[in-house]
């Protein structure tokens, strides 16, 4: 897909929004399960299933990525889609768009071994290394466009509502025993 083939259909999009307030507001979905150990499968849309795993020394068989590495992935190539889709619209040329992620997780919160670790990341850091002939003026309201409309940059650094209920053996578990 080209440059101009992008711009014009995010300016599609965007002109139906305009158009209609109500087309602005998806909702995306996934289904996941777990298949055996700690392997799962993920299910999004109509496409092949996503295998996610962990490595040994979490109990897995390290035949896919894990959930929190996944969560960089998401992280890093939300910002390459991000820099794609604006470049575009803004008649940006790109030449090359990487982003490096580390995550920083102590492992004691994840087994419940100190009450003070979080069981979650508690630093993520990343790099993005862009190459483009575009002058540094426009390359910085890029970044500045990309790291401020990024969905998932927002999601990480925004204090959101998620809500969750557990079904056992087809009844509800009581109110209050998972977060909400």
């Amino acid at each position: 897909m080209s440059q101009e083939t992008v711009k014009a259909a995010l300016m599609q999009t965007i002109a139906g929004i305009q158009g209609n307030a109500g087309a602005a507001k998806v909702v995306f979905r996934a289904e996941t399960r777990l298949e055996e150990d700690v392997r799962c499968s993920a299910k999004v849309r109509d496409f092949a299933p996503i295998i996610v795993d962990e490595p040994p020394d979490l109990g897995g068989t390290d035949t896919a990525a894990n959930p929190v590495e996944l969560l960089l992935v998401a992280l890093g190539t939300c910002q390459e889609i991000m820099y794609g889709a604006y470049a575009s619209v803004m008649g940006i040329q790109l030449d090359s768009v990487k982003v490096n992620l580390r995550g920083y997780l102590d492992l004691r919160g994840l087994f419940g071994m100190d009450a003070a670790s979080p069981p979650g990341y508690q630093k993520i850091v990343f790099e993005t290394l862009l190459d483009s002939p575009a002058d540094r003026d426009a390359l910085k309201k890029l970044v500045d466009t990309v790291e401020s409309h990024c969905p998932v940059l927002d999601t990480l650094v925004r204090a959101i509502e998620v809500k969750g209920e557990v079904t056992i053996n087809g009844q509800l578990m009581e109110a209050g025993a998972v977060p909400a």
